[in-house]
C-alpha cells in the first residue's frame, strides 16, 4: 500500500476551497466590504488583535493562512534571499528618471510575487515572505549627516515626489481587479535624524516648512499614487507621537488628502508612547490612543494589549473592528483570500527572479546614477589598451558597497576590480592592492602599494564610506553616533593614504567614491584628476563604473543632495527648520550643488521662449528652450526647470525644482525641450501653513544643474532664464 503524504499547505488549500462554499467572506462575487465584515464577525477579540500585528497567525478553523505584513523592498526585494539588487535609493534619485522608477517597481513586484508563490508552496510564512512592503522612504534628506538619508530620494520635495510616485505605480500595478503589491509611504512625518534620539525627539517645524517641504511627497503618493499604506514615524511631531496624532492621521492624511488605505506603525513605535514620549502610562492606553488616532496595523507586538484596553473601557470592540476592516480590505484587494488561480500574479514563476531583463535594468539604473564631479583635462574616459592599470582602495574588491541597506542578495555581484579586469585589453597589466583599511590607522609603515603605483599608466582608486559608517541605529557597527555622520569628510586614514598616493603617482588618478551621503573633503579635488560618485550602485554597479571609466557609458547622473564644504555650513542637526538647509535655502557656497553632474559631452542651452509672459489661475504657460550637444560623444542630459519668486511676502526658497526631463543627444544635435508651467507651481505657503497664490514676478531657469553660481564654475552649462508674471 502506497504511503500518502499530505502537506499542511494542501490541507489548507482544501480548507480554503471548502470555506468558499461555507463562508461568505470566501465568495469572490460579493463586494470586498461585505466579505470583510463577514470575516470580522467570525473572529474573537483575541484573534482580531492577532490579525492586527505584523506577524498575523493562521486562523485554522477558517482556513486562513499565516501572513507577515512586514516586508522590505527599498531597492529590490530585501531580507529574503535571492533577488535582483538595484542601486540604493539615493543613487536611483541621481538618475532623475521617473519612468525608470516605474519599470523598477514593476520588476521588484514581479520578483516579490515569484518569491511569495514559492514561499507558499514551501509553507514559509515567515517575516519578509509577503507582498505588503515598507517602501518607499519619502522622508526629506534635509541634513547630510543623517545615516538613513541613503534610503531616500534626496533633499528636494518635488524630486522625491516624482521618483517615489513612479516606484509606487510600478509596485502596485494597474490590474483593475487586484492590487499587485501594497507599497507604503514612510515615515510619516518629519523624520530624518538624529538616529540616537529617533524614539524620543519632538519635531516642531513651522507650518510653512511642514507643508512646503516635509509633506508634499506623502500628499503626492496619496492623491496621485493611491498608495496603499502609510507608516507613522517613531518620533513626535508638534508634540504628539506620530502614531498617536489625530491631526496627522485623521485630519490631514484621511480628511484633507482622502487616504483610504491602512496605517502601520513603525516597528515597536507604540511602546515609545509610554517609554520615551511620556504620552501614556502603559501599553493598554498606548494601544487605545494609536487605534483612536487612526492606526490599523501594529508592526510589533503591542496590540496584544487590545483585549486589556477593551476590558478597561479605553476603546470599544467596534473601534477595533473598524480599524481591522481597513487592514483586511488590503488583504482582500491583494487576492490573498481568493482561489489561487483567480489571481494573475499567482502565475509569476521563479524564472523572473534575477532574469536578464532585470539584470539589464539594474545595470541601466547604476549607469544613470553615476555622477561625474570632476574631469580635469578630460582625463576620462581612459583607453582600454593601456599598458598598465593600478586598482587600489578599500572598496575596489568589496561587495558590501554595492548593496546599501535594506538590501536583497544576488548570486551575481560584480565589484569594480572584477569589472576593470574584464574591461581592459588582455595584454594590459592590472595590479591590485587594498592599500588602506576603511577606517583604521596604519600599523605597518611598509606599504608595497605606494611603490607599485609608480609604474602605472592610470590609477583607479576606490574609496569612500560604507554601511558600517552610516545607516540605521543598530546596523552601522563602525559608528559611534548610531549611524549618523557628524563628520562628512573622508575617513582620515583614507585621506592620508591618498595624499601619499598622489606623491608617488605621476599619472592620472581616477577617484571612485562610494557612499549614501556626501563626502565633503575639498582636498580631493587637488589629489584626483577625475572624481566619480557612485553611491551604493547595486549588483551591476561594478560593471557600470568600469563602463563609465573606459567610455562605454557617458555619465549622466545628477546630485539629488547638496554637498556642503563642511559641517560648519549646516544648521543644528536637531533643528527641523529649513532655514539654511538644502539648495532651496542655503546661502553659503557649497562644494557641489544640487542637480550637478558633468558629462563627457558638452551641452549648451539657448532660446528660452515663453508662450505668454503672464499667467493666472486656470492657465498654463509653456516654457521652451533648445539644448545642444556640442561635444564629440553621444550622451544624455537631465534638463531641469527651477522657479524663483522674486517678490514674495512669504519666506520663499531661493530656487525650487519644478520639472526635469532626460534628453538623449548625438554629437552636434540640438533638441527643443518644453515644460508646462501652472500657477500651482508658484503656490506659496505662509507661516500659518495656508497655501496662497500671490501676484508677482517669477524667474524661470532651465539648465543642467540648480542655478547656484558655483554650478557654472564647476563646469555646468549656463542656464537660460525668463520672467513670468502671475496676475
Amino acid at each position: 500500500m502506497k504511503k500518502i503524504v499530505i502537506s499542511f499547505f494542501a490541507i489548507l488549500v482544501a480548507a480554503t476551497a471548502f470555506g468558499q462554499e461555507k463562508f461568505p467572506f470566501r465568495d469572490t462575487t460579493k463586494p470586498i466590504d461585505e466579505r470583510v465584515h463577514d470575516l470580522i464577525s467570525r473572529l474573537t477579540l483575541q484573534e482580531k488583535a492577532e490579525q492586527m500585528m505584523h506577524n498575523a497567525p493562521a486562523v485554522s478553523r477558517l482556513g486562513i493562512l499565516p501572513y507577515s505584513w512586514w516586508n522590505e523592498s527599498l531597492h529590490g526585494v530585501a531580507r529574503t534571499g535571492r533577488a535582483t539588487v538595484f542601486p540604493q535609493c539615493i543613487g536611483l534619485a541621481a538618475t532623475f528618471d521617473e519612468g525608470l522608477m516605474k519599470r523598477l517597481g514593476t520588476a521588484v513586484s514581479d520578483e516579490a510575487w515569484a518569491k511569495y508563490n514559492i514561499a507558499q508552496k514551501l509553507e514559509n510564512y515567515s517575516q519578509y515572505s509577503g507582498v505588503t512592503f515598507y517602501a518607499p522612504n519619502v522622508n526629506i534628506f534635509r541634513d547630510p549627516r543623517w545615516g538613513r538619508g541613503q534610503e531616500t530620494y534626496g533633499e528636494d520635495p518635488y524630486l522625491t515626489s516624482r521618483m517615489s510616485l513612479g516606484y509606487v505605480k510600478g509596485m502596485q500595478g494597474d490590474n483593475p481587479q487586484y492590487l499587485k503589491t501594497a507599497a507604503c509611504a514612510k515615515h510619516f512625518v518629519v523624520h530624518s535624524g538624529p538616529e540616537e534620539s529617533r524614539h524620543s525627539f519632538d519635531a516642531d517645524p513651522s507650518m510653512k516648512d511642514f507643508m512646503e517641504t516635509y509633506t508634499p511627497a506623502f500628499e503626492t503618493l496619496v492623491k496621485e499614487g493611491n498608495v496603499e499604506s502609510v507608516m507613522c514615524a517613531y518620533n513626535r511631531t508638534f508634540g504628539k507621537p506620530c502614531c498617536g496624532s489625530s491631526f496627522l492621521l485623521h485630519e490631514l492624511l484621511r480628511g484633507k488628502w482622502g487616504f483610504k488605505g491602512y496605517v502601520t506603525t513603525d516597528c515597536w513605535a507604540i511602546q515609545n508612547f509610554y517609554k520615551f514620549h511620556g504620552t501614556t502610562p502603559d501599553e493598554a492606553e498606548s494601544v487605545a490612543l494609536a487605534i483612536k488616532s487612526g492606526v490599523n496595523l501594529c508592526c510589533g507586538n503591542e496590540f496584544n494589549g487590545i483585549p486589556e484596553a477593551v476590558k478597561r473601557g479605553l476603546i470599544t470592540e467596534k473601534e477595533v473592528d473598524d480599524a481591522l476592516a481597513v487592514l483586511l480590505r488590503t488583504r482582500f484587494k491583494l487576492g490573498l483570500l481568493d482561489p489561487i488561480n483567480d489571481n494573475p500574479y499567482s502565475k509569476i514563476t521563479e524564472d523572473v527572479i534575477g532574469c536578464q531583463k532585470h539584470i539589464d535594468l539594474a545595470y541601466e539604473s547604476a549607469a544613470k546614477s553615476i555622477v561625474l564631479l570632476q574631469n580635469k583635462n578630460d582625463v576620462l574616459p581612459i583607453k582600454k589598451n593601456l599598458k598598465s592599470v593600478f586598482v587600489v582602495g578599500p572598496y575596489a574588491a568589496n561587495q558590501d558597497v554595492l548593496l546599501g541597506n535594506y538590501n536583497g542578495l544576488s548570486d551575481r555581484m560584480t565589484t569594480v576590480l572584477e569589472a576593470v579586469v574584464g574591461k581592459v585589453s588582455a595584454g594590459t597589466t592590472v595590479s591590485y592592492r587594498e592599500g588602506v583599511e576603511p577606517s583604521v590607522e596604519f600599523k605597518n609603515k611598509m606599504n608595497y602599494s605606494l611603490g607599485e603605483v609608480r609604474g602605472a599608466d592610470a590609477v583607479i582608486a576606490v574609496f569612500g564610506i560604507s554601511g558600517v559608517f552610516e545607516g540605521e541605529e543598530g546596523e552601522s557597527i563602525a559608528s559611534s553616533t548610531k549611524g549618523d555622520r557628524f563628520d562628512l569628510n573622508l575617513p582620515a586614514n583614507q585621506l592620508d593614504y591618498l595624499r601619499k598616493l598622489k606623491e608617488n603617482c605621476k599619472k592620472p588618478i581616477i577617484l571612485v567614491l562610494t557612499g549614501g551621503s556626501p563626502v565633503c573633503t575639498e582636498e580631493l579635488k587637488t589629489i584626483a584628476d577625475a572624481i566619480l560618485f557612485v553611491w551604493y550602485p547595486g549588483q551591476e554597479g561594478g560593471r557600470a563604473v568600469a563602463d563609465v571609466i573606459f567610455g562605454d557609458i557617458n555619465p549622466s547622473g545628477k546630485l539629488p543632495i547638496t554637498f556642503p564644504k563642511s559641517v560648519s555650513q549646516l544648521p543644528d542637526f536637531k533643528d527641523y527648520s529649513m532655514k539654511g538647509r538644502t539648495y532651496r535655502y542655503m546661502t553659503e557656497e557649497p562644494l557641489y550643488p544640487f542637480g550637478f553632474g558633468l558629462s563627457y559631452s558638452k551641452y549648451s542651452y539657448s532660446d528660452m521662449k515663453l508662450s505668454a509672459n503672464k499667467i493666472k489661475k486656470g492657465e498654463t504657460v509653456t516654457a521652451t528652450t533648445k539644448i545642444s550637444n556640442t561635444g564629440n560623444l553621444a550622451g544624455e542630459e537631465v534638463v531641469q526647470l527651477y522657479l524663483t519668486d522674486l517678490k514674495t511676502t512669504a519666506d520663499a526658497p531661493l530656487y525650487s525644482l519644478k520639472g526635469f526631463k532626460r534628453v538623449s543627444l548625438q554629437p552636434g544635435e540640438t533638441k527643443e525641450v518644453s515644460f508646462e508651467i501652472t500657477p500651482a507651481m508658484e503656490m506659496r505657503v505662509k507661516e500659518s501653513g495656508e497655501k496662497v497664490l500671490e501676484s508677482g514676478d517669477f524667474k524661470i531657469y532651465v539648465g543642467g544643474s540648480s542655478p547656484a553660481e558655483i554650478s557654472s564654475k564647476l563646469g555646468a552649462a549656463m542656464p537660460v532664464s525668463g520672467i513670468i508674471k502671475l496676475k
